[in-house]
Order: structure tokens, then sequence, then C-alpha cells
């Protein structure tokens, strides 16, 4: 089949902000899509297009991204008669359409929702679920006899940062239940522990402690990133999964980087002393003492997006846990070289919107995983109802994912379509547990 007709128009994010939904019209049906939306966003990310007129969204308005797939790229694909099965070459259309190296002419937000909406009109057509079509564009075969690999849920529990107000610099504070027999359980402990955290929250900060930032995580009024490991821990506990739920941290690093060094107190109203600034080695030896002390899984981003030669040093002074590279990279293949020959990570976060299309994406999978990183596929801060991700981790056997807390329909769009997979998979899938930094190597 080949693309008959499409359509784009705006709709909304998880923040009310506007964002793109394409429709992909085939002789099969309507396929559709609907693109998310970052708001600490790395310099590197593909650029999204907006309006830019204040008086309407306060400049965020998507139509102009809309006009280019209504009046530019679909008519270039239907034009084409592309088959939707054929996803790198579609993909290739709309990145040559565009021309530019960062997508800014046409928006990477209008190129992303035909691509994903194009690799949903291509499972349909082969009568297959989007994991396996997906598992299978990836690996360049089809393989009906591998098991596929069902991710650890890493939750963001308590926000900070540009997540939620409050004084707490470090963006993210992640519960996995490595521990658990399959994904179902998994969920299960994550939201039990969850809701004792909320209750904890508001017994010792009060009724507003419970109010939730943009990812559904609790949002204490706290200023340091022991408090929140404190209290996640003693949820942790008193729900009982001691040792086998553990914490992830997104400092979200390039939020406080000045000038090299890190502002800690970068939320407070009035001007902090560049005297109080962390050096790199100041909030290495920080992350090392916090890694010691706490049952941690992972950090993400623990330093800017420019500071590459404190990710190189983090690493090679023998962190005991995964370092994630979020901003650093962008989920763009020449970065991830950079970083690999640099040494300064040693997991990708994937975020199929930083690069903006699902051959890109791929792309920047397949570097990570010949390098013997981890990859850690991710949601947006702003998100929608749109559960492609959920397809995705498992299609890649990443073993790891995160999509916000267990509150908000569009962060439990995700897990709950990973809990149907699960359920439709049965025998023939793998929960990753202890082994999700590295579960595509013990799977292969």
């Amino acid at each position: 089949m080949s693309v008959e007709k499409v359509h784009a128009r705006s709709v909304y994010d998880s923040r009310g902000n506007p964002t793109v939904e394409v429709e992909i019209t085939t002789e099969g049906g309507l396929f559709r899509a609907i693109v998310p939306s970052g708001a600490s966003t790395g310099v590197s990310e593909a650029v999204e297009v907006r309006d830019g007129d204040k008086s309407h969204w306060g400049g965020k308005g998507v139509l102009k991204a809309v006009a280019n797939v209504n009046d530019v790229l679909g008519p270039v694909l239907v034009k084409s008669g592309l088959k939707v099965t054929d996803q790198e070459a579609v993909d290739d259309l709309l990145i040559k359409t565009d021309g530019t190296p960062n997508k800014a002419k046409l928006g990477a937000n209008a190129i992303l929702g035909i691509s994903l909406a194009v690799a949903r009109a291509g499972a349909h057509e082969k009568g297959v679920p989007l994991y396996v079509h997906l598992r299978d564009l990836f690996e360049g075969r089809h393989d009906a006899n591998k098991p596929f690999v069902l991710p650890v849920p890493f939750m963001n529990v308590l926000n900070g940062g540009e997540h939620a107000g409050g004084l707490l610099p470090f963006q993210e504070f992640m519960i996995g239940a490595i521990g658990a027999p399959s994904f179902f359980e998994a969920v299960r402990w994550n939201s039990e522990v969850y809701h004792i955290l909320k209750k904890l929250a508001v017994e010792k900060y009060g009724p507003s402690a419970g109010n939730v930032g943009d990812e559904g995580g609790v949002a204490p009024n706290l200023t340091t990133a022991e408090e929140a490991l404190d209290l996640i821990v003693e949820a942790i506990n008193k729900a009982g999964y001691e040792g086998k739920v553990k914490i992830a941290m997104d400092a979200a690093s390039s939020q406080f980087c000045k000038e090299s060094k890190y502002d800690l107190d970068f939320k407070k109203q009035e001007d902090s002393s560049p005297s109080e600034w962390l050096s790199g080695e100041k909030l290495a030896q920080k992350y090392h003492e916090l890694v010691d002390q706490y049952p941690l899984a992972f950090l993400e981003d623990p330093f800017g997006e420019n500071d590459w030669e404190s990710w190189s040093k983090f690493l090679a002074g023998g962190v005991k846990v995964p370092v994630v590279a979020d901003d650093l990279v962008c989920t763009n293949t020449k970065l991830i070289a950079r970083a690999v020959k640099e040494k300064a990570a040693d997991t990708l976060l994937l975020k199929v919107n930083q690069i903006g299309s699902l051959t890109e994406s791929f792309a920047a999978a397949r570097e990570a995983y010949d390098a013997g990183w981890g990859i850690l596929v991710s949601h947006r801060s702003g998100e929608t109802e749109d559960s492609f991700i959920a397809d995705l981790v498992v299609a890649l056997g990443t073993g790891e994912i995160k999509s916000g807390a267990p509150c908000r329909s569009e962060r439990l769009a995700k897990y709950n379509q990973i809990l149907r997979i699960e359920e439709e998979l049965g025998s023939k899938a793998i929960f990753a547990a202890k082994d999700f930094h590295d579960s595509y190597k013990h799977h292969q």
C-alpha cells in the first residue's frame, strides 16, 4: 500500500500546549500519530517549528508545522507512491524535502508525525502488531523464534528542576522495580511505592506536597537530593521492597550549568553567588557520595551538554552505576559517536522527537548498541495519549523505559500498552529485571 492522503491538525499535549497530530490514509485505513514535546531540551535537538505569534498560545502554536505537513510533505509523499512498509525510503524523502541538517525548515514535529503514522500503517499492511513491525525494521529481518524483552519501568515519582515548583535543582527521581518477576508486577510495585511516597510527602511537608509535577511525580518543596532520596527510600521500605526497587536520578544539569560550573540554587528568586557554584569535579564528588549512600540504578545527565570534560572524567573515575546521556547526544549518531570516542557515557537516552524520524532513531540505537551501551527509551515532559514508545521499547529490546509516574493518563498510556503486549506475548517475552542495562546483549 502507498499513502493516499496525509492530514495534520493542531492538538494539545499534557501541558496544554499545541502539538502536531498526523493522519495517514491508505487502502487499509487511517493511521494516526501525535508528536510529544520537551521542556528541558538540548541545544542539539532537531528543531520544532512553532508559530512564534505571542497573541496565540504564547507563541507556541504549531499551525506552521501543520501547514508544512498538509501543503508540502504530505503531497510529496502521496506523489512518491512509496509503500508504507518502506520506512527508510519514506523518512529519507521527508528529510530531503526539508533539506536542512536539523529539520529547521519544515520542522521535526512535522516530519516525525508522518514517520510514526507511516510505521503504524506498515504494521497494519503486514498484519502484525506494531512492536513486531518495528523490530523487523530495526533488525532488517523477521525472527519469529526470538523472544521479546519487556522493559523495567522507571517511573518519575518525585519532580524538581524545570518540571516542578520548589527549589530542588535536580529534575527527576525515578523508581524501578528491578527485582520484580514480570512487567505486570513491576508496575504494581512501583505504584504501591508511589502512593506511599505521596502520603509521606503530605505528612512531612504539608498538603501541597501531594501536588504533582509535569510527569506526575510529587513535588514537595525540597532543596537537596538527599531529602528527596531519603523520602523515596522510606517509601520503598514501607512498601516492603527494600533491595528490590532501585532509584534513578535525572539531574538535567544543563539547566543549572553556568560557565562550566553548577548553580544548585538556580531556582531561587535572588541571584546566587558565583563563588557558591560547584565545579564539575565537586559535582562529580557529590554524585559519587550519593551512589555510595543510596540504592541508585543509574544517573542521567549528571553534567551540562557542553561540559564534555566532566562527563569523561566522571566515567573514568569509576562511577558504579550506568551514566545516561540525554542532552549530551540528543539521539544523534554523530554526537553518540563522539561520546563513545571520548568515553563520556555508557547509555543512550532515546527520544524519537529529538532527532525527528523513526529511521534516524534506529540509527542512533544501532550506534549505541555497537558501542556496547545500554539504551533507555524515554517519553517527553509534554506528552500525549500516543503510546508509540511502548511498542518501540519492546521492539528494540532495550530493557528499560521511562515514562513518568503511575499518575496522569498520558504517562500510563505507555505502561498500559506494555501490559497488553506482555499479555499477548505470554511465554514469548522475557522481563529484563536486573539485566535491564545489558538486556540487548543478553538476549541476542
